[in-house]
């Protein structure tokens, strides 16, 4: 068999020995060069010296020491440059789970939707998927329909009550995806029971990943069980994607310790504790939810939705209305 031979020329050269057989030696006549990574060149040290034709008289070159060049490029390929970088933010958190009421959808419009107000949503998490935080957001229906409210009119039992107002999510999320997409934001809208021809299903991997291409997604048809409200299934979902806070957004600033409408001294609560919202039956969430939040170590925020800006700052955990389970100074939840 055949042995291929490198592309390389060899010269004979005749070598005398005290033998008397002959001998022939083949050298390479392409020359060898050693790479500078060698064994013998790795503890060397080696200095390089640049020099360029734009340098100045002085022989200062345009350079700066830290690396960045002309127009404020690096100087040195694989390099970034640091010269006239700003730095951004430090974020609170990076994924996050808004949760919408149906009636603050509403606004104070006499409609069941009020276009203003899914604009002003829309606009300001697009502001801050622009930063990088990922957002989720799952949508009540009370707006339309409430399942709590209805259950027993005309023989309709509670289930069945509860479906309907599953469907009112739906409709909310799909005016909420319509409303986001026309500036721009690629939304998903994720439904609980399958309604193929017009959300996808949820999936938990396939949510995550749409949150991680930097898509909105929407969760409609709360759990997909009756008897859970909203509030539930929105600390369901914060729990299953990984998301670090849920977002409550209502038509009041946050928590009070009375009803601030018929009270007019009652004080807000800058934050409170899981045992407190429970002990004092804080109607903030259902108490599944508060529990839901609690064993997971997942921190609430209640906050207007009607103030311009505060779902910007709720999401990039600036301070505002009612902190749950937690500090303002720590990202750890606190029971």
């Amino acid at each position: 068999m055949a042995i291929p031979l490198p592309l390389t020329s060899y010269s004979p050269i005749s070598t005398s020995s005290s033998s008397s057989i002959s001998r022939t030696s083949f050298v390479s006549s392409t020359p060898r060069h050693r790479s500078f990574f060698s064994e013998q060149n790795l503890g060397r040290r080696v200095v390089i010296s640049c020099s360029s034709s734009l340098s100045s008289n002085n022989g200062s070159t345009p350079e700066s020491l830290n690396g960045s060049g002309l127009n404020g490029q690096s100087s040195f390929p694989g390099m970034p440059s640091f010269e006239g970088t700003s730095k951004k933010p430090p974020l609170k958190w990076r994924r996050v789970l808004l949760k919408v009421s149906g009636e603050a959808l509403a606004g104070d419009e006499e409609q069941n939707i009020d276009p203003k107000v899914t604009m002003a949503i829309a606009r300001e998490v697009a502001a801050v998927t622009r930063l990088g935080i990922e957002v989720a957001i799952v949508v009540g229906g009370g707006n339309i329909f409430r399942g709590s409210t209805w259950a027993g009119c005309s023989g309709l039992d509670r289930s069945s009550a509860d479906y309907i107002g599953m469907l009112a999510t739906v409709m909310n999320a799909i005016f909420l995806q319509a409303t986001m997409e026309s500036i721009g934001i690629p939304t998903r809208v994720q439904t609980a029971f399958r309604m193929s021809e017009v959300a996808e299903p949820y999936i938990r991997r396939r949510a995550i990943r749409h949150l991680e291409k930097g898509r909105v997604v929407i969760f409609a048809a709360g759990t997909g069980n009756p008897f859970f409200t909203t509030d539930t299934a929105a600390a369901l979902r914060c729990a299953e994607i990984n998301a670090e806070v849920v977002l409550k957004a209502t038509n009041v600033d946050g928590v009070f310790d009375d009803d601030p409408k018929k009270n007019p001294n009652a004080r807000l609560h800058e934050s409170l504790t899981y045992q407190e919202v429970t002990s004092k039956d804080l109607s903030v969430m259902d108490m599944t939810a508060i529990t839901l939040c609690q064993e997971n170590n997942i921190p609430v925020v209640v906050f207007n939705l009607s103030e311009p800006g505060n779902i910007a700052k709720a999401i990039k955990g600036e301070r505002v209305g009612t902190l749950i389970g937690g500090s303002w100074n720590s990202i750890v939840a606190t029971t």
